[in-house]
């Protein structure tokens, strides 16, 4: 996936993007970080497909999202952070309306059973799941199709220690099975440390920084990602949030 020269300005004129470049490898778990406003929910929603750019290309397997996007769609998994279950329907129903929705056949059926490790409980309805159970389901739905790009929108907010370290495990799981490419938006450090090949700092709709996370710690003179995070924030001179300005360039 390519990002070029990406922006996004809303009617209200809140600039969320300014000119966001960043190119996503085959295989690649690449993690989008910055502060709230930054504009990485609004940069994961565009390259849904959910939000339209106010200037700039997104590619994805070389076809432009924007003019091609019956192609491009069938190439991306997406999972919002505020994504729920059917509480009436048990893991399984949810597995297998899904896969009847995307045409898929039985084997994608059974990879997103093994990929929710939700064993027996599969048999019981959604609504009677913990917090982390319904992620783990949601994400084996998500990914279950093998799509090319899956993007993960804080995949483990709200979760404990031990629902977190399974939803991460399944993710590893997918790219080295797949080979497919992940996209991943995170609070979590720690999360981002442990599972991005690369990192991209985002700050009031810019890349401010990128690399992997052993160059960004050397870099900044850092012992982890999170200090890291805040020497590199603090060095930007300028506060948190997003702007409003009276023209778009």
């Amino acid at each position: 996936m390519e990002v070029l020269d990406l922006h996004k300005v809303y009617s209200n004129g809140v600039y969320a993007l300014r000119g966001l470049s960043f190119v996503v490898k085959k295989g690649e778990i690449y993690g989008l970080i910055g502060p709230n406003g930054s504009g990485k929910t609004t940069t994961l929603r565009i390259i849904a497909g959910l939000v339209k750019p106010t200037k700039g290309l997104i590619r994805i397997a070389g076809f432009d999202i924007v003019k091609k996007p019956e192609i491009t769609k069938q190439y991306i998994g997406y999972l919002p952070e505020e994504a729920d279950v059917y509480y009436r329907l048990t893991g399984l129903e949810h597995i297998e309306f899904y896969a009847k929705l995307y045409g898929l056949d039985s084997e994608a059926v059974e990879y997103g059973v093994k990929l929710s490790g939700l064993g027996d409980r599969l048999y019981d309805e959604a609504g009677t799941y913990s917090k982390g159970m319904k992620r783990r389901l949601l994400l084996a739905i998500t990914l279950m199709r093998k799509p090319m790009l899956a993007i993960l929108d804080e995949p483990t907010s709200g979760l404990d220690v031990q629902a977190s370290l399974k939803v991460r495990d399944i993710i590893k799981q997918f790219v080295r099975e797949s080979s497919s490419s992940v996209v991943i938006s995170s609070h979590n450090m720690l999360e981002i440390e442990y599972l991005a090949n690369r990192i991209g700092l985002i700050y009031k709709g810019k890349l401010v920084f990128e690399g992997a996370p052993a160059d960004v710690l050397k870099k900044t003179n850092s012992s982890n990602l999170e200090e890291a995070f805040v020497k590199i924030i603090e060095s930007s001179g300028v506060e948190n949030g997003f702007d409003h300005e009276s023209t778009y360039t």
